[in-house]
């Protein structure tokens, strides 16, 4: 479901990044195929530098369909950014690639707390934060960090995923599906 950047998958992934209903909502926005594959560029080298975290998203065929990113990363935190290309919306891709994601970061690259900052005018982005259920909104609970997104203008919205309460979700998740096997069995 998820890999390491590679420039092979530029070509794919650009044709996806420039569909008017993804673009706008782009963090690393690229004019040309040649400044995507630039960027892709600098962002593995980033990756290697510990500055950022960058996976490509692929369907069930191993097609690239998107990308998710940990940006800013600092005292054990960092910012997400993803996004699917239009075909690929509404489709539970977005889902599966986060809960992924976030396994990752959690359990491997010791991420304590990934921040989403959303466009108060982005309701599908505020909608899909806000099923997840180890997802909070932090505009007061994290109150500096708010105020510094938003220091010109009141444009973001800020969701904090701490890893305690991914865990938590997890557990319960693993918890659930165990009570459901054991039902099938005695049946």
């Amino acid at each position: 479901m998820l890999k390491k950047r590679e420039l092979l998958d530029s070509h794919t992934l650009y044709e996806l990044m420039t569909h008017p209903d993804v673009f706008p909502f782009v963090r690393q926005k690229a004019a040309s195929y040649e400044e995507f594959l630039f960027m892709t560029k600098q962002t593995i080298e980033a990756e290697e530098r510990g500055e950022l975290i960058s996976r490509t998203i692929l369907d069930e065929w191993g097609n690239p369909i998107g990308v998710i990113n940990l940006f800013d990363i600092q005292d054990n935190a960092g910012f997400l950014g993803t996004w699917l290309g239009k075909p690929f919306h509404g489709k539970g891709y977005n889902q599966i690639a986060k809960d992924a994601f976030f396994q990752e970061l959690f359990y491997e690259k010791g991420i304590e707390t990934v921040f989403m900052r959303i466009r108060k005018v982005n309701i599908r982005s505020i909608k899909a934060a806000e099923k997840l259920p180890y997802s909070v909104l932090a505009n007061e609970t994290r109150k500096s960090v708010y105020e510094q997104l938003n220091a010109k203008e009141e444009v973001y919205d800020l969701y904090e995923i701490p890893k305690d309460l991914f865990t938590l979700n997890a557990l319960r998740n693993t918890s659930s599906q165990a009570d459901d096997g054991t039902q099938l069995l005695e049946a």
